[in-house]
């Protein structure tokens, strides 16, 4: 004789596991409304999903923040398409994991996939949420900050992009919401610029030295071949050069003698760059980077003729930012 599933057995496993209504009816069918037998069912289906979706890309999902005073943390529960990202359920799961890993303070992702969640741990809670969604669902983007003062924003509550932000003592709301927002818009990678990689420099620095030495071996062609009464636009490639002779603006002597000039003035120049005024320049370049990388040294979006170093000053002279961490599900 079947078991009857009423209502209040549905709701009851339904608060166990966070599976929709008819998942878990048709679980406790199968399990002769066995509970433990049913959570089973439901993990084990979310496995399945989970295994033969594993290739698949997650970019969409929920991105939340939270602070509570001196601690402030934020979460990404990823998925497929943007329909179950938006799902009330997923939404509130991605909440609830991110509060138990408030509560718990954790420092790692792994810490917070192990914590204890339903009838399992979140590990095993999102397995069943790919069950219940037919989705690929993984957690990412776990970071935290703290300090005397802590403040998050959700750029237009649209759970796609997160900043969370340190002081070193409590502040004005408004303040820290601004820096939260300057956070998000301009993408910063470091407080100052003592806290960019000197890797990261040095990079730049480099990519600067070869850039500015392309510039000045293109300056020096152009000049020559203007000099030969050529127009650089004209031959500037292979394809423009066969274009702009069908079209009858440079015959095929004009077309050798730039090929001839190109090479011959390039490595001349190549040759003889002057090395100080090459790293001078490169060097106002790596300024001008970290400008833009280096959060107090950014224009205030709220205040464009001042830093975001200024704004701070202005607001209290001790106010210092002391970390800061920002996550979004989109490409830049």
């Amino acid at each position: 004789m079947a078991v009857k599933i009423g209502m209040a057995d549905i709701t009851k496993l339904r608060k166990m596991t966070g599976a929709g209504m008819m998942d878990c009816k048709n679980a406790l069918t199968e399990s002769e409304g066995d509970f433990d037998k049913a959570v089973e069912i439901i993990r084990k289906k979310g496995q399945a999903v989970a295994a033969k979706r594993s290739d698949r890309e997650t970019s969409e999902g929920c991105v939340l923040a939270k602070s509570t005073g001196d601690y402030a943390a934020m979460i990404a529960l990823k998925c497929e398409t943007d329909f179950v990202a938006k799902n009330a359920d997923f939404v509130a799961l991605t909440q609830a994991i991110l509060d138990a890993a408030i509560a718990n303070k954790c420092q790692t992702l792994d810490e917070v996939k192990a914590l204890p969640m339903g009838s399992g741990t979140i590990a095993d809670a999102i397995v069943e949420r790919s069950g219940i969604t037919g989705e690929k669902t993984e957690l990412d983007g776990y970071f935290f900050v703290s300090g005397a003062c802590t403040a998050v924003y959700n750029h237009m509550n649209k759970n796609q992009l997160c900043t969370i932000v340190a002081f070193n003592k409590v502040c004005d709301e408004k303040i820290a919401h601004e820096i939260c927002m300057q956070i998000a818009a301009m993408n910063p990678i470091a407080i100052d610029e003592a806290g960019v990689p000197e890797a990261v420099k040095q990079e730049e620095i480099n990519v600067a030295i070869e850039k500015t030495k392309a510039e000045q071996v293109q300056k020096a062609v152009e000049a020559a071949l203007k000099k030969a009464g050529i127009n650089p636009a004209h031959v500037d490639s292979e394809e423009h050069m066969e274009s702009n002779m069908a079209k009858g603006w440079i015959t095929a002597e004009d077309v050798a003698k730039a090929k001839e000039i190109k090479e011959t003035v390039a490595a001349e120049k190549a040759a003889n760059l002057p090395q100080a005024m090459i790293e001078n320049i490169a060097k106002g370049r790596l300024g001008k980077f970290l400008k833009e990388v280096c959060l107090l040294n950014q224009e205030s979006i709220m205040e464009p003729k001042k830093t975001v170093a200024e704004v701070l000053k202005a607001a209290d002279a001790e106010l210092v930012i002391t970390d800061f961490k920002r996550f979004t599900l989109r490409a830049e």
